[in-house]
C-alpha cells in the first residue's frame, strides 16, 4: 500500500470512528474533542494480528471500526486496511496497543 493510499485509509478509520463515537460513547467524543483530537497511527505486521487486535478491543467495550477497502485503486475488494479506534482513556487501549510501533 502506497503512503497516500495509507493515510486515506487512516483517514476513514479516524473519521469513522469518531462519528460513531460521538453516537455512542458522547462522553468520551467530548472530551476528545475538547483537547485536541488526538490520533497516534500504529502498524501491524498481518492481518491477522490486526483482527486479533479488533477482537480484543471490541471485548473491553471501545469502539472499534474496521476499514475494508473497495479495491478501486490499489487493493483486492475487501482488504483490511485499517482499524480505527476510540476515542476513549489512552489506559485502555494501550493495554491492547502498547506493544505495537509507530506507523
Amino acid at each position: 500500500m502506497s503512503k497516500g493510499k495509507a493515510a486515506a485509509q487512516a483517514s476513514h478509520a479516524a473519521v469513522a470512528a469518531a462519528i460513531i463515537s460521538k453516537r455512542e460513547k458522547h462522553n468520551e467524543f467530548t472530551i476528545w474533542w475538547r483537547t485536541g483530537q488526538k490520533k497516534v497511527i500504529l502498524g501491524v505486521d498481518s492481518e491477522s494480528e490486526l483482527l486479533d487486535i479488533e477482537k480484543q478491543l471490541r471485548a473491553t467495550g471501545v469502539v472499534v471500526v474496521k476499514i475494508d477497502d473497495a479495491g478501486r485503486t490499489e487493493l483486492p475488494p475487501n482488504t483490511t486496511t485499517a482499524l480505527g479506534i476510540g476515542p476513549h482513556a489512552q489506559r485502555d487501549v494501550e493495554k491492547i496497543t502498547l506493544a505495537l510501533k509507530l506507523f
